[in-house]
């Protein structure tokens, strides 16, 4: 058993679920992101600020799917369908509600005292998010988790995060070239594509990153969308 993990392989692991898996990964992000549409539509009303926050909650809503599809696939194939994956998670969303407000908090507060404390935390939060749909600790419980997971990979999780944090960017930076000559309403398209498809990037890393920590620490876990995994 590995000691630590590899970031590098990883990456691989998210490019190659995202391609077995984009015929199920990126319908459901066109779904998620055509609510931001409609705000892009509204802005600057009422309905817009509504609609803000059911983006937000689908958005961990779509994180929450993404986590419990990584785990149907630790056997291999993908056992479940989209609605059996999704409406695992109803279950555990207020839970996911509640952990993604405190790191907003948490993560936003330590930027402001000098950057510094905001990486380390969002280093040893980076999987609370899986942890809380796998394993059901509860809010505060699974920020300790997450931090006992990443304890002694800090640096190989940080580098992950970097890596992913410098791909998107540079597809958000492609995407905006080939919109600039297009016109505002082009530019807005392109840049709601190139927001679809990076939604799965983000949710694939820190659902496949659990998955792999939980693996050098001798956790293997067995496909289960409607709660804990087993322990093989």
């Amino acid at each position: 058993m590995a000691n630590s993990i590899s970031p590098s392989v990883i990456l691989g692991r998210i490019w190659a679920i995202y391609r077995e898996e984009a015929g199920l990964l990126l319908p459901a992000a066109v779904l998620l992101y055509a609510v931001q549409f409609v705000i892009a539509l509204l802005l600057s009303t009422t309905a817009a600020w509504l609609l803000g926050l059911l983006f937000w909650i689908l958005a961990i809503l779509y994180q929450g799917f993404v986590v419990r599809l990584v785990s149907d696939l630790q056997d291999g194939r993908r056992d479940y369908s989209f609605g059996t994956l999704l409406s695992s998670v109803t279950p555990v969303l207020g839970a996911l509600l509640g952990v993604s407000v405190l790191f907003a908090i948490g993560v936003g507060i330590g930027f402001v005292l000098l950057i510094i404390p905001g990486l380390i935390l969002m280093t040893i939060w980076s999987v609370v998010a899986p942890v809380t749909v796998v394993e059901h600790p509860g809010v505060f419980a699974a920020f300790g988790r997450s931090r006992r997971l990443v304890r002694g990979n800090g640096w190989q999780v940080f580098g992950l995060i970097v890596l992913v944090w410098v791909a998107t960017i540079a597809v958000s930076l492609v995407a905006a070239a080939i919109a600039a000559p297009l016109g505002h309403v082009g530019r807005g398209l392109v840049q709601w594509a190139a927001n679809i498809v990076l939604a799965p990037v983000v949710a694939l890393s820190a659902s496949v990153l659990y998955f792999e920590l939980r693996a050098i620490h001798g956790e293997h876990t067995t496909p289960s969308p409607g709660g804990v995994p087993g322990a093989i």
